[in-house]
Protein backbone atom coordinates (compact mmCIF):
# COMPACT_ATOMS: atom_id res chain seq x y z
CA UNK A 1 0.00 0.00 0.00
CA UNK A 2 2.93 2.36 0.57
CA UNK A 3 3.14 3.47 -3.05
CA UNK A 4 -0.51 4.60 -2.94
CA UNK A 5 -0.18 7.08 -0.06
CA UNK A 6 1.75 9.72 -2.02
CA UNK A 7 -0.98 9.54 -4.68
CA UNK A 8 -3.71 9.94 -2.05
CA UNK A 9 -1.89 12.90 -0.53
CA UNK A 10 -1.55 14.54 -3.93
CA UNK A 11 -5.24 13.98 -4.72
CA UNK A 12 -6.27 15.39 -1.33
CA UNK A 13 -4.15 18.47 -1.99
CA UNK A 14 -5.81 18.83 -5.40
CA UNK A 15 -9.22 19.03 -3.69
CA UNK A 16 -8.08 21.19 -0.77
CA UNK A 17 -6.66 23.79 -3.13
CA UNK A 18 -10.04 24.13 -4.85
CA UNK A 19 -12.65 23.84 -2.12
CA UNK A 20 -13.43 26.26 0.70
CA UNK A 21 -14.26 23.92 3.58
CA UNK A 22 -12.83 20.60 4.66
CA UNK A 23 -15.42 17.78 4.51
CA UNK A 24 -16.39 16.03 7.73
CA UNK A 25 -18.56 13.34 6.13
CA UNK A 26 -17.85 11.10 3.14
CA UNK A 27 -20.69 9.51 1.18
CA UNK A 28 -20.39 6.90 -1.58
CA UNK A 29 -23.45 6.12 -3.68
CA UNK A 30 -24.32 2.74 -5.14
CA UNK A 31 -25.80 1.48 -8.41
CA UNK A 32 -28.73 3.63 -9.49
CA UNK A 33 -28.22 6.03 -6.58
CA UNK A 34 -25.85 8.54 -8.17
CA UNK A 35 -28.65 11.09 -8.10
CA UNK A 36 -29.04 10.81 -4.33
CA UNK A 37 -28.62 14.09 -2.46
CA UNK A 38 -28.68 16.09 -5.68
CA UNK A 39 -30.66 18.63 -3.67
CA UNK A 40 -27.83 19.45 -1.30
CA UNK A 41 -25.95 22.70 -1.88
CA UNK A 42 -23.06 21.79 -4.15
CA UNK A 43 -20.10 24.16 -4.10
CA UNK A 44 -17.70 22.17 -6.28
CA UNK A 45 -18.02 19.21 -8.62
CA UNK A 46 -15.30 17.26 -10.43
CA UNK A 47 -15.45 14.53 -13.03
CA UNK A 48 -13.27 11.60 -12.06
CA UNK A 49 -11.25 12.18 -15.23
CA UNK A 50 -10.22 15.59 -13.81
CA UNK A 51 -8.91 14.17 -10.55
CA UNK A 52 -5.28 13.07 -10.27
CA UNK A 53 -4.81 9.31 -9.76
CA UNK A 54 -8.56 8.59 -9.71
CA UNK A 55 -9.77 5.50 -11.57
CA UNK A 56 -12.71 5.92 -13.94
CA UNK A 57 -16.13 4.42 -13.23
CA UNK A 58 -17.13 2.12 -16.10
CA UNK A 59 -20.64 1.23 -14.89
CA UNK A 60 -23.23 3.23 -16.90
CA UNK A 61 -25.42 3.95 -13.87
CA UNK A 62 -22.51 5.55 -11.95
CA UNK A 63 -22.04 9.23 -12.80
CA UNK A 64 -18.32 9.29 -12.10
CA UNK A 65 -18.31 12.60 -10.24
CA UNK A 66 -17.21 13.78 -6.83
CA UNK A 67 -19.13 16.67 -5.30
CA UNK A 68 -18.46 18.90 -2.31
CA UNK A 69 -21.09 20.96 -0.55
CA UNK A 70 -23.07 21.76 2.55
CA UNK A 71 -25.97 19.79 3.95
CA UNK A 72 -27.63 20.40 7.30
CA UNK A 73 -24.58 22.24 8.63
CA UNK A 74 -22.06 19.61 7.52
CA UNK A 75 -19.56 19.75 4.68
CA UNK A 76 -20.00 16.63 2.58
CA UNK A 77 -17.76 14.86 0.08
CA UNK A 78 -19.98 12.72 -2.14
CA UNK A 79 -18.73 10.10 -4.56
CA UNK A 80 -21.38 9.65 -7.26
CA UNK A 81 -20.27 6.27 -8.45
CA UNK A 82 -17.72 3.86 -7.05
CA UNK A 83 -15.15 1.39 -8.33
CA UNK A 84 -15.64 -2.38 -8.24
CA UNK A 85 -13.47 -5.45 -8.29
CA UNK A 86 -15.46 -6.78 -11.25
CA UNK A 87 -14.38 -3.79 -13.34
CA UNK A 88 -10.85 -5.12 -13.06
CA UNK A 89 -9.73 -2.70 -10.37
CA UNK A 90 -7.53 -3.87 -7.52
CA UNK A 91 -8.69 -3.58 -3.90
CA UNK A 92 -6.28 -0.64 -3.49
CA UNK A 93 -7.87 1.15 -6.46
CA UNK A 94 -11.40 0.38 -5.22
CA UNK A 95 -10.57 1.94 -1.86
CA UNK A 96 -8.48 4.85 -3.15
CA UNK A 97 -11.32 7.36 -2.52
CA UNK A 98 -11.42 6.24 1.13
CA UNK A 99 -7.73 7.01 1.46
CA UNK A 100 -8.22 10.43 -0.11
CA UNK A 101 -11.03 11.10 2.37
CA UNK A 102 -8.73 9.95 5.17
CA UNK A 103 -6.01 12.36 4.07
CA UNK A 104 -8.65 15.13 4.02
CA UNK A 105 -9.71 14.39 7.60
CA UNK A 106 -13.07 12.69 7.00
CA UNK A 107 -14.13 10.73 10.10
CA UNK A 108 -17.68 9.67 9.22
CA UNK A 109 -18.26 7.45 6.20
CA UNK A 110 -21.67 6.60 4.73
CA UNK A 111 -21.61 3.70 2.27
CA UNK A 112 -24.68 2.95 0.17
CA UNK A 113 -25.34 0.20 -2.34
CA UNK A 114 -28.00 -1.60 -4.32
CA UNK A 115 -28.33 -5.18 -3.11
CA UNK A 116 -30.29 -8.33 -3.70
CA UNK A 117 -32.46 -9.38 -0.79
CA UNK A 118 -31.88 -12.86 0.62
CA UNK A 119 -34.08 -12.42 3.68
CA UNK A 120 -37.53 -13.31 2.33
CA UNK A 121 -39.14 -10.93 4.83
CA UNK A 122 -37.68 -8.07 2.81
CA UNK A 123 -39.39 -6.39 -0.15
CA UNK A 124 -38.19 -4.51 -3.21
CA UNK A 125 -37.45 -0.93 -2.25
CA UNK A 126 -36.65 -1.65 1.40
CA UNK A 127 -33.65 0.12 2.91
CA UNK A 128 -31.44 -2.09 5.07
CA UNK A 129 -29.06 -0.72 7.67
CA UNK A 130 -26.00 -2.96 7.51
CA UNK A 131 -25.16 -4.44 10.90
CA UNK A 132 -22.26 -6.61 9.73
CA UNK A 133 -20.77 -8.04 6.56
CA UNK A 134 -19.29 -11.24 5.15
CA UNK A 135 -16.33 -10.82 2.80
CA UNK A 136 -16.58 -13.50 0.12
CA UNK A 137 -14.55 -11.68 -2.52
CA UNK A 138 -11.30 -13.46 -1.73
CA UNK A 139 -9.69 -10.00 -1.65
CA UNK A 140 -8.62 -7.52 1.03
CA UNK A 141 -7.43 -3.92 0.54
CA UNK A 142 -4.92 -4.32 3.36
CA UNK A 143 -2.93 -7.09 1.66
CA UNK A 144 0.73 -6.18 1.27
CA UNK A 145 3.01 -3.92 3.33
CA UNK A 146 1.07 -1.96 5.94
CA UNK A 147 1.01 1.83 5.74
CA UNK A 148 1.42 2.58 9.45
CA UNK A 149 0.32 6.20 9.02
CA UNK A 150 -3.00 4.95 7.67
CA UNK A 151 -3.69 2.34 10.35
CA UNK A 152 -2.57 -0.69 12.31
CA UNK A 153 -1.43 -3.92 10.69
CA UNK A 154 -4.31 -6.02 12.07
CA UNK A 155 -7.42 -3.84 12.49
CA UNK A 156 -10.13 -5.35 14.65
CA UNK A 157 -13.38 -5.97 12.75
CA UNK A 158 -15.64 -6.82 15.67
CA UNK A 159 -17.79 -3.72 15.05
CA UNK A 160 -17.38 -2.41 11.51
CA UNK A 161 -20.70 -0.54 11.33
CA UNK A 162 -21.14 2.07 14.04
CA UNK A 163 -24.12 1.33 16.34
CA UNK A 164 -24.63 5.00 17.16
CA UNK A 165 -24.93 5.87 13.48
CA UNK A 166 -27.31 2.92 13.06
CA UNK A 167 -29.43 4.29 15.92
CA UNK A 168 -29.43 7.72 14.28
CA UNK A 169 -30.58 6.07 11.04
CA UNK A 170 -33.44 4.33 12.86
CA UNK A 171 -34.58 7.59 14.46
CA UNK A 172 -34.32 9.39 11.12
CA UNK A 173 -36.39 6.69 9.42
CA UNK A 174 -39.09 7.02 12.06
CA UNK A 175 -39.16 10.79 11.57
CA UNK A 176 -39.45 10.35 7.78
CA UNK A 177 -42.01 7.53 8.10
CA UNK A 178 -39.71 5.21 6.15
CA UNK A 179 -39.51 1.53 7.04
CA UNK A 180 -35.97 0.28 7.41
CA UNK A 181 -34.56 -3.19 7.88
CA UNK A 182 -31.41 -4.39 9.58
CA UNK A 183 -29.17 -7.18 8.39
CA UNK A 184 -25.91 -8.71 7.26
CA UNK A 185 -24.46 -7.85 3.84
CA UNK A 186 -22.52 -10.46 1.87
CA UNK A 187 -19.93 -9.00 -0.48
CA UNK A 188 -19.10 -10.97 -3.64
CA UNK A 189 -16.70 -10.11 -6.44
CA UNK A 190 -19.27 -10.32 -9.27
CA UNK A 191 -20.25 -9.50 -11.92
CA UNK A 192 -22.24 -12.72 -12.46
CA UNK A 193 -25.29 -12.93 -10.22
CA UNK A 194 -25.84 -15.73 -7.73
CA UNK A 195 -27.03 -19.22 -8.61
CA UNK A 196 -29.90 -20.63 -6.53
CA UNK A 197 -27.39 -22.90 -4.76
CA UNK A 198 -25.19 -19.92 -3.93
CA UNK A 199 -28.19 -18.02 -2.61
CA UNK A 200 -29.06 -20.95 -0.33
CA UNK A 201 -25.46 -20.96 0.89
CA UNK A 202 -25.56 -17.23 1.61
CA UNK A 203 -28.80 -17.62 3.51
CA UNK A 204 -27.35 -20.52 5.51
CA UNK A 205 -24.31 -18.51 6.64
CA UNK A 206 -26.47 -15.63 7.82
CA UNK A 207 -26.59 -13.10 4.97
CA UNK A 208 -29.69 -10.94 4.54
CA UNK A 209 -28.55 -9.17 1.36
CA UNK A 210 -25.85 -9.60 -1.26
CA UNK A 211 -23.93 -7.28 -3.56
CA UNK A 212 -20.64 -6.54 -5.31
CA UNK A 213 -19.36 -3.54 -3.36
CA UNK A 214 -19.00 -1.89 0.07
CA UNK A 215 -16.89 -4.54 1.82
CA UNK A 216 -13.53 -3.32 0.48
CA UNK A 217 -14.42 0.27 1.39
CA UNK A 218 -15.61 -0.70 4.85
CA UNK A 219 -12.37 -2.55 5.59
CA UNK A 220 -10.33 0.46 4.49
CA UNK A 221 -12.61 2.73 6.52
CA UNK A 222 -12.02 0.73 9.67
CA UNK A 223 -8.28 0.75 9.00
CA UNK A 224 -8.62 4.54 8.70
CA UNK A 225 -10.46 4.72 12.06
CA UNK A 226 -13.67 6.04 10.52
CA UNK A 227 -17.18 5.65 11.91
CA UNK A 228 -19.20 3.83 9.25
CA UNK A 229 -22.88 3.68 8.34
CA UNK A 230 -23.88 1.17 5.66
CA UNK A 231 -27.19 1.41 3.78
CA UNK A 232 -28.40 -1.17 1.27
CA UNK A 233 -31.31 -0.46 -1.05
CA UNK A 234 -32.97 -3.83 -1.69
CA UNK A 235 -33.69 -3.86 -5.41
CA UNK A 236 -34.84 -7.47 -5.85
CA UNK A 237 -35.54 -10.57 -3.77
CA UNK A 238 -33.52 -13.75 -4.34
CA UNK A 239 -35.73 -16.74 -3.53
CA UNK A 240 -33.77 -19.89 -4.49
CA UNK A 241 -36.94 -21.98 -4.52
CA UNK A 242 -38.69 -19.60 -6.92
CA UNK A 243 -35.84 -17.92 -8.82
CA UNK A 244 -36.65 -14.92 -10.99
CA UNK A 245 -34.18 -13.48 -13.49
CA UNK A 246 -32.81 -10.05 -12.59
CA UNK A 247 -31.57 -7.41 -15.02
CA UNK A 248 -29.64 -4.19 -14.52
CA UNK A 249 -32.63 -2.34 -15.90
CA UNK A 250 -34.98 -3.72 -13.22
CA UNK A 251 -32.42 -2.85 -10.52
CA UNK A 252 -32.16 0.70 -11.84
CA UNK A 253 -35.93 1.05 -12.00
CA UNK A 254 -36.30 0.03 -8.35
CA UNK A 255 -33.53 2.45 -7.42
CA UNK A 256 -35.24 5.24 -9.37
CA UNK A 257 -38.54 4.68 -7.56
CA UNK A 258 -36.84 4.54 -4.17
CA UNK A 259 -34.46 7.44 -4.62
CA UNK A 260 -36.71 10.19 -3.19
CA UNK A 261 -37.26 8.33 0.09
CA UNK A 262 -33.60 7.31 0.20
CA UNK A 263 -32.65 10.95 -0.32
CA UNK A 264 -34.92 12.12 2.50
CA UNK A 265 -33.56 9.48 4.84
CA UNK A 266 -29.90 10.30 4.22
CA UNK A 267 -30.54 14.05 4.62
CA UNK A 268 -32.31 13.44 7.92
CA UNK A 269 -29.51 11.15 9.11
CA UNK A 270 -26.87 13.78 8.33
CA UNK A 271 -28.91 16.48 10.09
CA UNK A 272 -28.81 14.35 13.27
CA UNK A 273 -25.08 13.63 13.27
Amino acid sequence: MKHHRPDAIETARFFKSRIKQTPSIGFITGTGLSGALETFTISHRFDYAQVPHFPLSTVPSHKGQVSFGDIKGHTLMMMQGRFHLYEGYSPAQVTFPIRVMQEMGVKILILSNAAGGINLNFSDGDIMVITDHINLTGKNPLTGPNEDQWGVRFPDMIQVYDPELAAIAAAAAEKCNIRIRKGVYAGLAGPSLETPAETRFLKTIGADAVGFSTVMEAIAGIHADMNILGLSLITNINNPDKPVATSLQSVLETARRSEPSFNRLVCEIISRI
